[in-house]
């Protein structure tokens, strides 16, 4: 496996890594950044979050910027405030050494706008932004993307299984000709595919993550056949056995993610539910009692919980099973992240064990039935 250095990042950003104990690049990462670097040409590639995707693009876009030009020349679109913010962070920490300052700002819906447009005033390289709210920005004229030569796409498929695909279309067609794609995506369904043939140069380079890498390997997929009464008491009986481990429950509505939250506060459990009728301000409170670790247990909803990056989550629970194979992926990669080892375990009756099997056998990934 080659180093940092030997992939083409420049001195300065591998010394923050090494500050920030990044010293071996994971397989993503050594699979894109000497081309992204190199070259920077369209690129598509799959891969499970929590596998070093901010720094495989990250890294060759911030030695792409051209620093003595205060323009925009990078948009990264990502689907939650939460990953766009991290990915902001991240970008930040690896400057940290560069001689001459890269300016990043992150935009996002459920903030004010003003704020946001007063803070895109001031030199700006790269913009971190939600699909809705950069809409938003532009129909302002609150920033130029004329002079943007890459945009990345991280996270496409949930981007896509959010609801933004007129916003995406907007915004890759008011900057084609003059920019090269990079798309990050975990799965790759029929409206993936449909972008790559629209926006993107048939000669893309492709990265082929097998599937047992865009499950993660470090993740022990389990299963527990049981009767919905009884789901409850096997999901206590399961955090008993925990002890102080942390993780997320997903249920398929709102109201099966609330009523669960409140069964478990009853039973002494420090939780709470994640949905999306909480308004911006209850989900922060919620996320940030959760990386605080004032809350041991997040049950969330799949939507509401794209984009959660919390460290240590030491399992995920199918209290139901999910109605997409690519929220399969998205539930169980929300633990084993940063060479960490997790549990994905399903709850499920004799009729959804089908459905389950059809999962596995998709995504490939070893599955065990667990006895009560």
């Amino acid at each position: 496996m080659k180093t940092f250095s030997e992939l083409g990042v420049s001195e300065a950003f591998v010394k923050a890594l090494t500050e920030m104990n990044i010293n071996r690049p994971t397989e993503i990462q050594s699979k894109s950044i000497p081309f992204l670097i190199e070259t920077g040409t369209d690129f598509i590639g799959q891969a499970q979050t929590g596998t070093g995707k901010t720094a495989a693009f990250g890294l060759p876009l911030l030695q792409s910027i051209y620093t003595d030009s205060d323009k925009i020349q990078a948009l990264i679109l990502a689907p939650t405030r939460e990953l766009g913010q991290q990915i902001a962070k991240q970008l930040f920490k690896f400057t940290k050494y560069v001689p001459k300052k890269i300016f990043v700002e992150c935009v996002y819906g459920g903030a004010h706008i003003e704020e946001q447009i007063s803070a895109l005033r001031r030199p700006t390289h790269i913009v971190v932004a939600t699909p809705g709210r950069l809409i938003d920005l532009l129909d302002r004229k609150a920033l130029s993307i004329s002079a943007v030569k890459t945009i990345v796409l991280d996270e496409a498929d949930e981007m896509l299984s959010m609801g933004f695909k007129d916003e995406l279309d907007c915004i890759l067609k008011q900057t084609a000709g003059r920019r090269h794609t990079w798309l990050f995506s975990a799965t790759m369904p029929q409206e993936i595919k449909a972008i790559i043939k629209t926006y993107m140069s048939p000669t893309a380079f492709k990265i082929e993550v097998d599937k047992l890498d865009v499950i993660n390997k470090n993740i022990d997929h389990q299963y527990v056949i049981c009767d919905t009464t009884e789901k409850l008491d096997i999901l206590v009986h399961f955090l008993k056995s925990q002890g102080k481990n942390r993780g997320v429950v997903f249920c398929k509505t709102k109201s099966g993610a609330q009523e669960l939250a409140k069964q478990l506060v009853a039973k002494n459990y420090l939780a709470d539910a994640l949905h999306g009728d909480l308004l911006q301000i209850e989900r922060d409170k919620v996320m940030r009692a959760f990386k605080n670790e004032k809350l041991q247990i997040l049950v969330a909803t799949d939507l509401a919980a794209r984009g959660i990056d919390v460290e240590k989550l030491a399992y995920v629970i199918h209290y139901q099973i999910p109605e997409k194979i690519e929220y399969y992926t998205h539930r169980s990669g929300r633990t084993a992240r940063a060479g960490n080892k997790g549990l994905s375990i399903s709850f499920i009756n004799n009729n959804e064990l089908v459905e389950l099997k059809k999962i596995q056998h998709i995504l490939g990934f070893p599955l065990k039935e667990v006895h009560r």
